[in-house]
């Protein structure tokens, strides 16, 4: 049986489902509007699965800080000063047992109208992955959904003292919480935190800045930072055990993955401890793990961790550099390398919540110039590949909707609906009728690229054979802005090559005698290069005895079954 490759659609429904069509800076919920779990309807889920993909990664459902009002449903009010932006970050989770009341259409029936979400994703044939955030908190944390026999997170703590391994906070005790942030913002703020906690991103002090994650507080997993990090992990810390049960709450809810928002912040045994436990129950569930460091990527890929992580620093950034013209495309070879025994576990993404759009004055200016990177991403391995909505129509990110500035990022934090998105939504259609025919063409790409990936077995499953060694020495190929390599499984031999040159490449590819051995391929004299990805593409004759030469448009690429 064939094992589809992974395609992860990264979605926020807070803004996916939103048509409002004027945006506010700063705006309210009630002036900009917002996105439900109900927009994300049967009719949208189902054109994302003829896309491809085969997972939708959903953030920012669980319920999180922000500075709208719902103490009218019983859900505690919150101190704006402690909130980044209107809608607040996804990631200031203020109830790990509840979703979020913004992205319901019936507030008090939200986990309900979730739950049909999770059933109306499985029913187009699609898997769902949320967020899970083990690090930090909201500094209002409270849980009003938890189970009834749950203790909340900090309730037994004993807070008169900084470092316990049955705590779930670190406390500063003499200390009054003083975040560093404007003179205006402190005037009006009523928020008190005594003793101040230690803030999300390892800020051990009562006086975070507004560089830090200061809306955030830093949950304890049994590691004193105070004295040199030393571990307690015997008895089983609290906060593990917290931790493992809110897993084990969403899998039980049909949830199909977990991405761990910055995992290497928790203790490495944490994670070879609770995930075990969570796929012995639910076997299919996968774990997807934001991460950072190279040094540690295979300790958290190492047996009963992680599925998955992020290629970020690696081919990310490489990509990034090589499409903007500032290293060479050979840089690409090296990247690979360094991860080259687990490559088939690296997520490859050119964007996500956290990074410039493609298309933003930062990074390319047109999604079309995206293309070569994007193929290089698809093609390259059988690792799990992301896109983030509105990528594949070529969304700019340009917007300066308040909190999030005009940076080319689109906002996690602020109430605003985004223009290719809301065109395409066209008022519930989920249509192409709003959107241009060069939106629609990127889009189709993308389609064309997915789709391909699992049509070919050489893609989804097969071999990898870099081919930029065999022509560093060839005159007639452009080692800076050109790449190719092989795919192969069984019979199936396929060939890849990406122009990242903002200029017409004409060019030869030599394939060296090694690499047909490499595939198991012994009949190889002569052939034909047949075209998959230009539908009208034309054939190319293969000879040992005669170079095929290939003509790619800028900043594009193509696919050639080799066919002997």
């Amino acid at each position: 049986m064939r094992k589809n490759k992974i395609f992860i659609y990264q979605l926020l429904p807070r803004l996916f489902g939103n048509d409002a069509t004027r945006n506010k800076r700063n705006g309210t919920i009630e002036e900009n509007g917002c996105g439900k779990f109900d927009d994300i309807s049967d009719t949208v889920l189902q054109k994302i699965k003829e896309c491809g993909y085969t997972h939708i990664w959903y953030i920012g459902v669980l319920a999180h800080a922000s500075a709208t009002d719902y103490t009218r449903f019983g859900i505690p009010a919150e101190y704006p000063e402690i909130i980044k932006g209107e809608a607040g970050s996804p990631y200031a989770v203020r109830d790990f047992y509840d979703v979020d009341p913004d992205l319901s259409t019936n507030v008090p029936q939200r986990l309900q109208e979730f739950k049909d979400l999770i059933q109306r994703t499985h029913k187009a044939g699609l898997k769902v992955i949320i967020d899970h955030v083990p690090n930090h908190v909201a500094r209002t944390y409270r849980s009003i959904c938890k189970p009834e026999d749950v203790s909340d997170l900090g309730e037994n703590d004993d807070s008169s003292i900084g470092f316990s391994p049955q705590n779930n906070f670190y406390y500063l005790p003499g200390n009054t919480l003083e975040i560093q942030l404007s003179p205006d913002k402190l005037e009006k703020s009523t928020y008190k935190e005594f003793p101040a906690k230690a803030t999300g991103n390892d800020c051990f002090t009562h006086r975070p800045t507004q560089y830090d994650w200061y809306e955030t507080v830093k949950l304890n997993y049994g590691v004193d930072y105070m004295k040199g990090m030393t571990s307690y992990f015997d008895p089983i810390p609290d906060t593990w055990i917290k931790m493992k049960n809110i897993l084990l709450f969403w899998a039980e809810k049909e949830i199909d993955g977990f991405r761990c928002d910055m995992a290497e912040m928790v203790p490495l045994a944490f994670w070879k401890w609770a995930i075990p436990q969570v796929k012995t129950k639910y076997p299919g569930i996968i774990f997807l793990a934001e991460i950072y460091n190279p040094a540690a990527y295979r300790d958290f890929l190492s047996e009963n961790t992680f599925d998955y992580l992020y290629d970020k620093v690696g081919l990310y950034d490489v990509l990034r550099d090589v499409a903007c013209g500032y290293r060479p495309s050979s840089d690409i070879t090296f990247a690979l390398n360094n991860v080259g025994d687990i490559q088939h576990q690296m997520l490859n993404f050119l964007e996500n919540h956290d990074e410039q759009r493609l298309a933003s004055d930062y990074f390319l200016k047109d999604g079309e110039l995206g293309k070569a990177a994007m193929i290089v991403s698809c093609f390259i391995n059988r690792n799990p590949v992301m896109v983030y909505a509105g990528q594949e129509f070529g969304e700019r990110g340009m917007d300066e909707e308040g909190f999030s500035g005009r940076n080319g990022r689109t906002t996690i934090f602020d109430y605003w609906s985004i223009d290719t998105l809301r065109r395409w939504n066209n008022h519930g259609r989920w249509d192409d009728q709003l959107l241009t025919k060069k939106e629609v063409n990127l889009r189709n790409f993308y389609s064309r690229l997915i789709r391909l990936c699992n049509e070919e077995k050489a893609l989804s499953e097969g071999l990898f054979y870099d081919l930029m060694s065999a022509n560093y020495e060839n005159r007639e190929f452009d080692s800076t802005r050109l790449f190719a390599f092989l795919r192969g499984a069984q019979e199936s031999l396929l060939l890849v090559v990406a122009n990242f040159d903002k200029k017409i490449q004409e060019f030869t590819v030599n394939i060296p005698a090694h690499a047909f051995s490499f595939f198991n391929i012994t009949d190889h004299g002569e052939g034909i290069l047949i075209p998959l990805l230009q539908k009208n593409g034309t054939e190319l004759h293969y000879s040992l005895e005669y170079p095929f030469r290939i003509k790619l448009e800028a900043c594009s690429g193509e696919v050639y079954r080799i066919s002997f």
